[in-house]
């Protein structure tokens, strides 16, 4: 089945561009426009898509804003934020806010296609120049890696890798109440307030791949 996405963004000819190219990709279909958050979180309610792509700077509701509600009211629903936008701040707020990834609209659209079919699977997408930003920022408030547990390594190597709750739930043969335990202990060791920043930690550190646990570097 295609990947269901939303478009929200408050310029029409960048929603008809999006639109155009994306509905290329044969695995990719475009089910709903947006033109301010407002109106991305009551669509994303109707229509239920796998992915919203989500612009910053809108009318009556930001990015940030809808990203948030999006997530708290339909956790099931990825929030990829497409924008020019480009400041520590506002990129900790999107990640912080549930956004699965942040790409800038400079992003080339056969990269743009492959990112999002990546974070339809849950991994984590992020312009290089993104990616540098939050880097600094991870630096500084150095996460609590060393007090995670075996079995939260695995788990945060999991969650990495785009592994869903259910998912890790499976590999690891324990309950996915069991995961949620884990998955809520990691992020608070970790200081850190979501999945896509605990994420993007491990993917910066290199701990992804097969590996059964993870060892830090």
């Amino acid at each position: 089945m295609p990947i269901r996405i939303l478009l929200a963004d408050d310029h029409s000819v960048v929603r008809q561009g999006l639109r155009m190219f994306l509905e290329l990709d044969e695995n990719i279909e475009v089910v709903g426009e947006a033109k301010n958050g407002e109106e991305a979180v009551q669509m994303a309610g109707d229509l239920l898509p796998d992915l919203v792509l989500m612009d910053v700077l809108m009318p009556k509701m930001d990015g940030l804003s809808a990203t948030q509600k999006i997530r708290q009211l339909y956790p099931e629903i990825e929030v990829l934020v497409l924008t020019s936008v480009l400041d520590e701040v506002t990129i900790s707020s999107a990640v912080r806010n549930g956004a699965i990834g942040y790409l800038l609209k400079d992003t080339q659209a056969e990269d743009l296609c492959k990112s999002i079919h990546l974070a339809a699977e849950g991994k984590v997408q992020m312009s290089p120049e993104v990616a540098a930003r939050l880097a600094h920022e991870l630096c500084e408030d150095h996460p609590r890696i060393e007090e995670l547990t075996s079995r939260e390594r695995e788990v945060l190597q999991l969650i990495a890798n785009g592994a869903s709750n259910k998912d890790i739930a499976s590999h690891l043969f324990i309950a996915e109440k069991t995961v949620k335990a884990h998955v809520s202990n990691l992020l608070a060791k970790m200081g850190v307030q979501s999945r896509t920043q605990a994420a993007l930690y491990a993917v910066q550190k290199g701990w992804t791949g097969d590996r059964p646990g993870l060892q830090p570097s």
